[in-house]
């Protein structure tokens, strides 16, 4: 048989997290690569879904989600960044970010059309702009003061006539860079000159750390009516296997978005959605504590990483540390990575495999620090094998 997965999609395997993933199990290994965390969410929280599910919410919730988590999404907006979306017509439910993300770009991206991204990136990027037919056109991030930041020269020149959307994900997976206003302002300013609509990935939108604001673009003068500005459950409340997201947006593109949306899922997730509903509205504080201990799990783990031997790159925010292979005498990450479960029994993700240009990052390994304490412990031992 020949080939039978469309050309446009050969160059996607299986996902580097599956593939550490299945690493680390095969190996026991701790496994610091794939961002899940090891404890639960708020259990309040995770009560009201064991309610709904006892109470009979088990079948499907309305098309674009259902109201009560629609409207509290809303109110969370309005509370949080003074941005008002109507809870009817300017929401829409969806199975993860991940799902918004790949049903907004091939809602609005025509074959031929391109997308700039920041490299490197969250992998299923470059996988939904494939899926659309549409080109990925990557701006480069670099180590500037100890962060991730980008060439404002360099976003412009990635713009043509062809360009339709600009990915901007902040706080940023994998680099853990938390745009600054400045940087927003210059996206922004973008945006407007060249007619470009902004697709904004925001899931980590409530750990941020060391006191960094996190800015959505939506709130920047002009830009609400032309983001697709999307978020979930999952990091915020620790529920990552709930895959519970939202858009916000003006009407025609929610709409827009819809039309795709519906004929990938339709709707999911009931039971979760009431009980999202609730963690809006009431476990907030929950959150501001989850903040504060993921800011000592990266303190601990950037610790005894650099005792480790790597060069340590300071996050605002989400889960994850880069690290520089290079003073340990290593140069190529993915080589590392698959051999460190024999080197330190431990996994981490290559970074290159994010870039566009796999070649401006292979000296870079990302570690997760969302896991208990004792877990960095042990994997900070084992790694300092590494430097014997």
């Amino acid at each position: 048989m020949t080939e039978p997965l469309v050309s446009r999609m050969r160059a996607f395997g299986t996902t580097i997290f599956a593939e550490m993933s299945a690493l680390a199990a095969q190996t026991g290994s701790i496994n610091l690569g794939q961002g899940f965390p090891d404890t639960d969410g708020p259990a309040a929280m995770l009560d009201r879904a064991v309610q709904a599910i006892g109470s009979g919410l088990n079948q499907y919730p309305p098309g674009p989600g259902t109201l009560e988590l629609r409207q509290a999404v809303s109110e969370h907006r309005l509370a949080h960044y003074g941005l008002t979306y109507a809870a009817d017509g300017e929401i829409l439910v969806t199975v993860g970010a991940t799902e918004a993300i790949a049903a907004t770009v091939l809602a609005l991206c025509e074959p031929g059309d391109e997308v700039i991204a920041f490299e490197p990136y969250y992998d299923s990027y470059a996988a939904s702009i494939a899926l659309a037919g549409a080109r990925l056109t990557a701006v480069t991030m670099r180590p500037v003061d100890g962060r991730f930041t980008f060439d404002p020269d360099e976003l412009r020149a990635a713009v043509t006539p062809r360009t339709k959307a600009i990915l901007v994900n902040s706080p940023h997976n994998p680099t853990g860079t938390v745009f600054t206003r400045a940087e927003l302002t210059a996206i922004a300013g973008l945006c407007q000159e060249a007619g470009l609509i902004a697709i904004t990935d925001e899931v980590y939108e409530h750990l941020t750390f060391d006191g960094v604001e996190h800015i959505p673009l939506a709130t920047l003068p002009g830009m609400r009516e032309r983001t697709v500005m999307i978020s979930s459950a999952g990091k915020t409340f620790s529920v990552t296997g709930w895959k519970t997201g939202w858009v916000c947006a003006p009407a025609p593109l929610v709409r827009a978005v819809n039309t795709v949306k519906q004929f990938l899922t339709y709707t999911a997730s009931a039971p979760w959605q009431l009980a999202v509903a609730y963690g809006l509205r009431q476990e907030l504080e929950w959150v501001a504590a989850l903040r504060s201990g993921l800011q000592d799990k990266r303190d601990r783990l950037m610790e005894g990483l650099a005792a480790a031997g790597f060069e340590v790159l300071r996050p605002s925010g989400t889960y994850f540390v880069q690290t520089d292979i290079r003073p340990l005498g290593f140069t190529d990450g993915m080589d590392l990575a698959r051999r460190l479960p024999e080197l330190a029994g431990v996994v981490a993700i290559p970074t290159q495999v994010f870039y566009e240009h796999p070649e401006r990052g292979t000296h870079f390994v990302r570690f997760a620090f969302c896991k208990k304490d004792e877990v960095i412990d042990e994997a900070v031992t084992r790694l300092k094998r590494l430097s014997a």
